[in-house]
């Protein structure tokens, strides 16, 4: 029986026949994201594609992302083949389980490194994207602790907040945290660009390089914003750490502080995703450096 989309839409074999003008020959369920079903797509004469299937829409900023790093960075993404906002099919990485040996976790660590050295003159992005199915507006904004503040801690805040998933008193500390942002932030030396979701489940490892990252959520940041997140969720091990760090030292200060206040907007997204064992995380952050 094949696999349908939801709402009673055409079955996804059929969806699949009318874009790629055949029929697969096998449809199998991939382990997907909070936005859409994913699934590897097995074509007769043709090598296998990846098929995100959004019945609420949502895919083509994905696909924006995907063919903005493929263009514009040598970071390794998949090649999109149909960008719609239901549908996006791109090409199947082949990859291994499990986070790859040294020369694959070096090699992620000079891919990320490369990709933070490309600059624009402000932060933001040339349009608003999206973290997992969350809204992450762009605007361009000259201050980084200004963008940082409005456009990433206050606005996830007040989502997690009126979704009941952060409680109101931890909601008004984050306010009153916001307002002192300025004295653990400074300027960085310039914008970065930065993947924005880099966890395990986005990091396609081979066993000696990186195959593909996925499920970007683009910004120009302080690169320092992904090194907190992939140190928060242990995305990859010491290796990793060793070369990005022989290539691009850490700030004073990081370690001491903006390390923690730039996991406060993961730990919002997990709040808004999971609820209260996150929400405790924030507040042990903000009490901290109350």
């Amino acid at each position: 029986m094949d696999p349908i989309t939801s709402g009673g839409r055409r079955p996804l074999q059929q969806l699949l026949a009318d874009t790629l003008g055949q029929r697969p020959e096998a449809v199998t369920p991939l382990l997907g994201g909070c936005v859409a079903e994913v699934f590897r797509v097995d074509l007769a004469g043709a090598e296998p594609l990846v098929a995100k299937v959004a019945p609420e829409g949502g895919l083509a900023i994905e696909g924006f992302m995907l063919d903005f790093l493929a263009a514009r960075t040598s970071l390794p993404v998949p090649p999109t083949r149909h960008v719609a906002d239901q549908l996006l099919l791109m090409d199947y990485m082949d990859h291994e389980a499990g986070a790859g040996d040294t020369a694959a976790q070096e090699d992620a660590a000079e891919r990320l490194a490369a990709l933070h050295a490309i600059t624009a003159p402000a932060y933001g992005f040339e349009r608003d994207t999206v973290i997992g199915a969350l809204p992450q507006p762009n605007p361009w904004t000259e201050n980084w602790c200004d963008f940082y503040r409005e456009q990433r801690l206050l606005v996830m805040g007040r989502i997690a907040r009126e979704s009941g998933r952060l409680p109101v008193e931890i909601h008004r500390e984050l306010e009153a945290f916001c307002t002192r942002l300025e004295r653990f932030i400074e300027q960085p030396p310039q914008p970065g660009l930065v993947h924005g979701d880099v966890w395990s489940g986005n990091v396609l490892l081979r066993r000696s390089s990186v195959a593909a990252f996925i499920d970007p959520a683009l910004y120009f940041a302080d690169p320092e914003v992904e090194i907190a997140y992939i140190e928060l969720l242990s995305t990859f091990g010491p290796a990793f750490h060793r070369r990005y760090q022989a290539l691009r030292p850490p700030r004073p200060g990081y370690r001491e502080a903006r390390r923690d206040i730039y996991n406060l907007f993961p730990l919002l997204v997990h709040t808004q995703i999971c609820g209260p064992p996150y929400a405790q995380m924030v507040r042990d952050i903000l009490t901290r450096y109350a």
